[in-house]
């Protein structure tokens, strides 16, 4: 086995940060562990219900001052965070891909898109500006003010450790708030990071707070008068039934981002040279652990066409390199722990029962680079003669499992894709800029392809989703993410 170079040392036990000190946790140790290795490489707490309600005081008592700090100096703070990250943005990298499981670029890839989040953040000054008009009425003048609200809280997922926060944690701090951060117990080392890094860049103690944990970290937020807003990712069910649910009843502000079954669209006239590499990345990349991962292969076109492009899929699926991502010529790391392991592999024999057929078996890992335990592995699985009613047509499995469909239409293609529960990423591959528009139109998603596998917008846009992809009203990312953090305040002035 090649000795890699790991930024995490030894099994460091992680401490919370609240207001602006760094606190070892009364709660639980549980294991972080390196999929790909199956060691420990962390001790993690799940915090208690006191240490929640510590951050939320600490952020609550630092909210005042920061919010009558100028949009200036608290971008500049911003400004020396994006400096350190980029500093740091190898060892950041590799902390992702130590603790998740994905390969180095990937995590280079993640990594870039956080610190553009940062960048985005730092333009506060002309984001978050109001506007007006005089002589409403005669001598009246009208003019609206965007004002921070308070302590928001954020709940990261597992499968992007270091940049789902970043979507929402710089507007945050920039508009004014303050937040207390919940990562994901699995992967905490990445937030870590970052909270070292905010520290050294010199936030005011309270305004940027970590708590790791579990449920009662989570049950802590929802519940807490002082929090005025929750920004997840996460899961449909817990989403729903848990964030979305919850918060309406307390009244806090939500953005709730959840699952996907993304259909990727194949039509005839598609550049095949250039369409197989992004079905590759779209479906594999990131272990398939993506909300916009590409799911659903649907083929529209004659049978020798289908079979001529569904051959070419399977052959480059298939030399596909699984291993460790700090090796460089690893193109697909392992799934992030055993329990989602046994969750693909219940849902490839859910499709293999249902009359699905195999055209690539991925559930043992035979191309697994040399000295690593299979524990956490899969290899790709392909499956050919899905129909729309089956589990795994319309589930998020969130593993490495394409499901090829046949469509004889571009219409019949996008009544399948929207007879799903989801709309998060669709996306077409075609020549034909009618056929892309129709796409364009009648899907039903958030976010949209064409020709583009990984529908993810760049920071300055909002990150969509639709259906049971998103509940909310407002996004992550860009000038709806100002709008979500703050208040639109109105002034009618006349002077006598």
């Amino acid at each position: 086995m090649a000795i890699l170079e790991e930024p995490i040392k030894g099994v460091p036990v992680i401490k919370n940060y609240i207001g602006g000190e760094w606190v070892e946790s009364k709660g639980e140790l549980v294991d972080v562990v390196n999929p790909a290795k199956y060691e420990t490489i962390a001790k993690v707490p799940i915090s208690t219900r006191e240490e929640i309600d510590a951050a939320v005081e600490a952020a609550q008592q630092a909210f005042p001052d920061w919010r009558r700090t100028t949009p200036l100096a608290r971008v500049r703070c911003l400004f020396r965070l994006k400096e350190l990250l980029e500093e740091q943005f190898e060892e950041c990298s590799r902390i992702q891909t130590q603790e998740h499981g994905k390969t180095i670029d990937e995590s280079r890839g993640e990594s870039r898109r956080g610190i553009e989040n940062v960048e985005v953040a730092t333009g506060i000054p002309s984001l978050m500006l109001g506007y007006n008009l005089e002589d409403i009425a005669s001598g009246i003048d009208e003019y609206l003010i965007r004002q921070p609200l308070g302590v928001f809280g954020i709940i990261g997922p597992f499968n992007f450790p270091f940049m789902i926060p970043l979507w929402s944690a710089p507007y945050a701090v920039a508009t004014g708030n303050t937040v207390v951060v919940k990562p994901s117990s699995e992967v905490p080392l990445s937030q870590r990071k970052i909270a070292e890094l905010v520290d050294e860049a010199g936030f005011p103690p309270g305004v940027y707070n970590l708590v790791n944990g579990g449920r009662t970290v989570v049950n802590g937020m929802l519940e807490h008068p002082d929090i005025k807003g929750i920004a997840f990712v996460g899961s449909t069910p817990t989403g729903r039934d848990v964030i979305y649910k919850r918060c309406g009843e307390t009244g806090k502000r939500v953005i709730a981002q959840c699952g996907a079954k993304n259909y990727m669209v194949i039509m005839p006239d598609c550049n095949v040279q250039r369409t197989i590499p992004a079905l590759m990345t779209s479906f594999f990349g990131n272990t398939g652990q993506r909300c916009l991962s590409g799911t659903v292969l649907c083929i529209v076109g004659d049978d020798a066409f289908y079979n001529r492009f569904l051959d070419d899929v399977v052959d480059t699926t298939s030399k596909i390199k699984v291993g460790y991502g700090l090796d460089e010529s690893t193109q697909m790391g392992p799934v992030r722990d055993v329990k989602k392991k046994e969750s693909i592999l219940g849902y490839i024999e859910d499709g293999i029962r249902a009359g699905a057929k195999l055209r690539l078996d991925g559930r043992k890992p035979t191309n697994l680079a040399s000295g690593y335990p299979d524990t956490c592995f899969l290899n790709p699985t392909i499956f050919e003669d899905v129909t729309p009613d089956m589990r795994i047509a319309q589930e998020e499995i969130f593993g490495p499992v394409m499901s090829v469909i046949r469509a004889k239409n571009l219409d019949e293609a996008i009544d399948m894709a929207n007879s799903t529960s989801f709309g998060n990423g669709h996306a077409i591959f075609t020549s034909n800029g009618k056929a892309a528009r129709q796409f364009q139109y009648n899907i039903i998603s958030g976010n949209v392809g064409i020709n583009v596998g990984i529908v993810a917008p760049m920071a300055f846009f909002p990150f969509s989703g639709m259906k049971d992809s998103f509940y909310g009203v407002l996004h992550t990312q860009g000038q709806e993410a100002v709008r979500f953090f703050t208040e639109s305040k109105v002034v009618i002035q006349r002077w006598l």
